[in-house]
């Protein structure tokens, strides 16, 4: 049986737990028989990697949102070119831990009124969205702990503190009605494996 091609992201504010959601859901399907690519983003692609390193490292006034924007930017169109669309078109599963929805959270919406920028970015170098968009809606301060907990060196964006979580997530909020046709909004305060068991159920309709 021919299985689909799909691209499926998540998105979520920081320490929502969708990189791990994203994890186990690629697992899951691979026990189903589907051929998955799991990626992640700024990332994915060897040059997109470096730029990771760029944005998410160091203090956070490190780049104004305007720079941030071309970088993410330069970051995606990479990951596109090199790891996204080849799988997708040898008929894999891409699942991808954040996409162009984060840049029109966090550059276009937070630190100034950039999201035409981001979209007219978008349109012109990326071209792309995703098929499926899961949405790991968890609570501001919750995330934020979770997120400082981690310690690691890419904490730029945690960095800005609990008030820039809360209006991230009113912003993926305001996204997913937007989207409506892709986003699907998940409950990420349950238990990891309710969320696990719903994003599977989720993911299953869309593939069938």
């Amino acid at each position: 049986m021919t299985r689909p091609a799909r691209f499926i992201t998540f998105e979520g504010i920081d320490g929502s737990g969708k990189s791990t959601q994203a994890r186990m859901l690629a697992d899951a399907l691979r026990a189903s028989g589907h051929d998955v690519v799991l990626t992640r983003e700024p990332g994915g692609s060897p040059g997109a990697e470096e730029i990771r390193a760029l944005v998410l490292e160091g203090d956070p006034d490190r780049w104004s949102a305007e720079t941030e924007i071309l970088l993410f930017t330069a970051a995606r169109r990479d990951h596109l070119e090199r790891t996204i669309l080849p799988a997708l078109a040898a008929g894999k599963v891409v699942i991808c831990d954040r996409f162009a929805d984060s840049t029109r959270m966090y550059q276009g919406l937070s630190r100034g009124d950039l999201r035409g920028i981001v979209d007219q970015l978008h349109s012109l170098m990326i071209g792309r969205e995703p098929d499926l968009t899961i949405l790991i809606d968890m609570d501001p301060d919750k995330g934020h702990a979770r997120a400082k907990g981690r310690q690691t060196a890419e904490e730029r964006f945690e960095d800005f503190g609990t008030e820039l979580q809360a209006q991230m997530r009113a912003g993926f909020l305001a996204l997913a009605n937007e989207f409506a046709d892709r986003f699907r909004v998940i409950d990420g305060d349950q238990a990891i494996e309710a969320v696990a068991r719903e994003v599977l159920t989720t993911v299953e309709a869309e593939l069938s």
